[in-house]
Order: C-alpha cells, then structure tokens, then sequence
C-alpha cells in the first residue's frame, strides 16, 4: 500500500506487542543489570512468544535505539 505521493507508509516498531513492553521502558533495566539478549529474554518474556521483536531487542542493546522506523528481517529459525 502507498500513500499519494507513492511512498511506503510510515513504520514504527517500540516495543513487544506479545508482552505490551516498550523499549523505551526495557531499555534502562537492561543497561542497569548488563543485560545480553538471552538474559532480557528469560527475565522479562520479551522476545520469548512470537520472537518477531527479538531482532529490534538486539539492535536497542546494541545501539540504545528505542524506536525504529524500518522493518528488521526476523532472526533464523
């Protein structure tokens, strides 16, 4: 679907939908306990159900990103 001038809808992905926790929110926890990704996971069920907001979780870990307006291909089964 595109808009009138033909650009692709805006996107915004800011948090697990499974959980209904925003990284905005996920984000200072994980920098405090020095959190890896598993360790987010296995604490808060982030990224845990659907798994479809694991690759944004690695991103924000990594770059302190909270919202991101482009779709990140899922991680491998």
């Amino acid at each position: 679907m595109t808009g009138v001038s033909g650009e692709q809808p805006a996107v915004l992905v800011d948090r697990c939908v499974c959980r209904n926790q925003r990284f905005l929110d996920l984000l200072p926890e994980a920098r405090t306990r020095s959190w890896s990704l598993n360790e987010l996971i296995r604490v808060t069920g982030c990224g845990g159900q659907c798994g479809l907001c694991r690759p944004y979780l690695r991103r924000m870990l990594a770059t302190g990103e909270t919202a991101f307006h482009d779709l990140l291909p899922p991680d491998p089964a």
